[in-house]
């Protein structure tokens, strides 16, 4: 999903079409994440890009973007591009510590 928003448009209230480009992103990663994984895929994972246009777009982490949309909406910007990309999510594992290990057990011990 690649998109410029624009905020002002003739006729149209500008909180509706502000919670309109959200609820618009919001349904297009329900509809992603619904799609059924290939073998070896653990999860969807999205790689997105925020910024007033297509030029100036940076990357962004997915649970930020509401937060950058607000942001927009209060400076009292126009628009805003939204670029949401699907890809392959894998699961990695990290090792635990000794001292974590530790806790563990003496918590378990503690029941």
């Amino acid at each position: 999903m690649r998109k410029t928003y624009q905020l002002n448009i003739e006729g149209k209230n500008r909180d509706r079409l502000l919670e309109a480009a959200k609820h618009d992103i919001r349904k297009y990663v329900k509809r992603e994440r619904a799609r059924a994984l290939p073998e070896g895929v653990d999860f969807w994972d999205f790689d997105c890009k925020f910024g007033n246009s297509e030029a100036d777009a940076a990357v962004v982490h997915f649970a930020t973007i509401t937060d950058l949309i607000d942001v927009v909406a209060k400076d009292g910007g126009e628009q805003f591009y939204v670029e949401v990309v699907t890809k392959h999510g894998h699961r990695t594992f990290r090792p635990r510590d000794e001292n974590e290990n530790a806790a563990v057990e003496n918590d378990l011990d503690s029941e």
